[in-house]
């Protein structure tokens, strides 16, 4: 093993961390700036690298970049002023494992630095990824399941229902059926049909005619006619209003549909794939979908199973993410150790892949260093509910009725607020809760900087760092009342 670095014009600091470390069994090198520092790279190169962000010549972060150019690898470790928040955050933007504000605990440091030391010698261990990463992932037997299931149906032109848990990847399996599929060149299209307004699903789904309804100055294509010779992938199915069900077991009958105030019939040449969470046999049994568009429908059903059911999947799935983020941010992957790793495979995660995926990339932005640890995950997992709170059940069973959130009596400041509420609004099947609770948000600030401009309107633009054009038309938009001009 490499000995670690440690590049400090302050004597002292050298000393400590000097000592600290011998006493670990870990030998050190040591250095007063940076110049020095960077003309034995010339020749070696550290396990680690620890060196302060404020001395004379080459800072810190010079270093830091200088060594990222050649090392991307190489955990670097930034010691900063407790208050150079700046200095903390060049530190992450340059590549940074993590830094240590003075006045640091001498334990602490060499514990940090253990990790960034564990990080560096895993570094030379891990696998290169695939340049080409599988559309679906999954080792578990429920998943290789699927698998040959997509390849019996891949050059059929049978309707398929898929069903499952939110968050399985329903859309992602009705994708594959079409890629590996005769129609794989045509178009792929999709509706989640509980998105759309029901007086606007007829026309998203069959198209409308000139002068059909108000506004319709065009003729206008529906879904149907744009997925021409290709796949049209219905998402949410048992959400379709029931008069649309109707027209829609005409087009899987006979393959011919009406546009919207049309009168001449348009013939369908599409292969349909429908997906949806919920029991449809019970909303038969409920009168809420009919019985003949469900035997329509239910050619062939294939159901994803819920992540607790493939928690073996989810290492390789959390990679998978890892890596992707990463990509995405342009920045070095993370890796969750493996007590870390044990941790999230033991979690029920009632949102499925999504809730992995959206983890994975928390994980990306806000983890310190490239080795994750349990205690660096959110902590509304690795923390038990409060006392008289009950935790948010495993996911439901298809077609159950989800049972009222018993939500923790005393959130963690606005931020805990907002979460609450957007729990109690999604748990009670409410559609478009981030336009809802964006308006709120967006309603709260203005009122609140008018209040405190005593309605001016400029200067509370200003304040919220919004342009004049923008507050006038939000105020008209939410109907805030007490703006005035200047």
């Amino acid at each position: 093993m490499k000995p670690i670095w440690i590049v400090d014009d302050d004597a002292s600091i050298r000393w400590v961390l000097e000592k600290a470390l011998a006493r670990e069994n870990l030998e050190t090198r040591s250095f007063a700036n940076a110049r020095d520092a960077l003309a034995a790279f010339e020749t070696d190169t550290p396990q680690v690298l620890v060196s302060d962000i404020r001395m004379p010549g080459e800072s810190g972060i010079d270093l830091l970049q200088a060594v990222k150019a050649k090392h991307p690898g190489l955990p670097v470790i930034i010691i900063t002023a407790f208050s150079d928040l700046d200095s903390a955050v060049a530190s992450f933007q340059g590549g940074a494992f993590d830094y240590l504000a003075k006045p640091f605990d001498i334990d602490k440091a060499v514990a940090l630095i253990r990790r960034a030391l564990e990080e560096s010698l895993r570094e030379a261990s891990v696998e290169a990824a695939p340049a080409e990463t599988p559309e679906i992932l999954g080792l578990a037997p429920a998943m290789q399941e699927v698998f040959r299931a997509i390849g019996r149906l891949s050059q059929s032109n049978v309707t398929v229902l898929i069903t499952g848990e939110s968050g399985t990847g329903k859309e992602l399996v009705a994708r594959a059926l079409h890629k590996h599929s005769p129609r794989a060149q045509q178009p792929f299209i999709a509706l989640n049909t509980a998105a759309i307004p029901k007086d606007l699903l007829e026309s998203e789904l069959f198209g409308h005619e000139r002068g059909a309804f108000t506004g319709a100055q065009a003729m206008r294509r529906g879904r149907f006619e744009q997925a021409e010779d290709g796949t049209l992938f219905l998402d949410e199915i048992g959400d379709m209003p029931f008069d649309l069900q109707t027209r829609l077991l005409r087009v899987l009958s006979d393959g011919h549909f009406y546009r919207v105030g049309g009168h001449q019939p348009v013939k369908a040449n599409v292969r349909v794939i429908a997906a949806t969470h919920q029991n449809l046999e019970q909303r038969v049994r409920d009168g809420l979908f009919r019985e003949d568009l469900y035997h329509r429908l239910n050619v062939i059903r294939l159901r994803l199973p819920s992540l607790r059911e493939r928690s073996e999947d989810i290492p390789l799935l959390a990679r998978h993410f890892l890596v992707q983020s990463a990509h995405q941010l342009g920045v070095e992957p993370k890796r969750m150790s493996d007590s870390a790793m044990r941790f999230l495979s033991s979690l029920e995660l009632p949102g499925n892949v999504r809730q992995l995926e959206n983890l994975c990339n928390w994980i990306t932005v806000m983890a310190p260093g490239q080795t994750v640890e349990v205690k660096d995950l959110p902590r509304d997992l690795t923390q038990a509910p409060p006392a008289g709170a009950v935790a948010f059940a495993a996911p439901l069973a298809e077609g159950a009725v989800p049972a009222p959130l018993t939500l923790p009596p005393t959130p963690d400041g606005w931020i805990g607020l907002l979460e609450l509420q957007a729990a109690s609004m999604l748990s009670a099947g409410q559609f478009e809760v981030m336009d809802t609770l964006g308006k709120q948000f967006e309603s709260a600030l203005i009122k609140t900087a008018l209040k405190h401009t005593h309605g001016r309107k400029n200067d509370a633009a200003m304040r919220l760092g919004i342009g004049r054009n923008t507050i006038t038309r939000k105020i008209v938009e939410l109907g805030i009342d007490g703006a005035r001009e200047e």
